[in-house]
């Protein structure tokens, strides 16, 4: 099961959201600056390269704040996490039209990673091997594979987000997870002697 991560910084999220219907650009604002690196995340994940995930981040936020007058309920996040998807899926159509660098170029490059204080040197390698192979087995999952996984995952959003942002009912979004997991499993396989001991598969 999916832990929910709430966001301790809104912790008027409710208020915000009704002032942003109201076109009220401050409150708004407020809402972008706290769920800015949950969105830019989703889309670094779903496009593989820093430039595509801005602007694809950016997309979200301008079709957000035109649409937040007909958002209904207070489920702010998961709505806007599915503007974001959709956001990607843009453009990867726009860049299947004017191809660039391939992804796994873009994988080559790994994700930011928090100091170390003391990494040791081989230790630091293989941490980046693994992340890099984790990376490139996630991108070559199916499309709503990719995204249930990272939601779930990453994210920390529960099934019944999930299922909201996906559109979808909740059996399939844990079919989604699992097969996602499953493939990730059979991916990683041959790479037993990076993987931590308690995720090595067993012979």
């Amino acid at each position: 099961m999916c832990e929910r991560v709430l966001n301790p910084a809104l912790t008027d999220e409710a208020q915000l959201l009704q002032r942003a219907r109201r076109a009220d650009l401050a409150a708004f604002n407020e809402l972008v600056t706290a769920y800015e690196s949950l969105v830019y995340n989703l889309c670094y994940r779903l496009l593989g390269q820093r430039q595509a995930a801005e602007d694809a981040a950016q997309e979200a936020f301008i079709a957000a704040w035109r649409g937040i007058g007909g958002l209904r309920g207070d489920a702010f996040r998961p709505w806007l996490l599915r503007i974001a998807a959709n956001a990607c899926r843009d453009e990867q159509r726009r860049r299947a039209r004017r191809p660039t660098a391939s992804l796994d170029v873009a994988l080559e490059a790994g994700l930011p990673e928090p100091a170390d204080p003391a990494p040791l040197p081989e230790a630091s390698a293989l941490q980046g091997e693994l992340r890099w192979r984790l990376e490139r087995a996630l991108a070559g999952l199916p499309a709503e594979q990719r995204l249930a996984l990272v939601l779930c995952d990453v994210e920390g959003l529960d099934y019944s987000e999930i299922a909201t942002v996906m559109k979808t009912s909740l059996g399939t979004v844990k079919s989604r997870i699992a097969r996602g997991r499953g493939r990730l499993r059979q991916a990683l396989a041959a790479e037993r002697e990076l993987l931590p001991g308690r995720f090595r598969p067993e012979e």
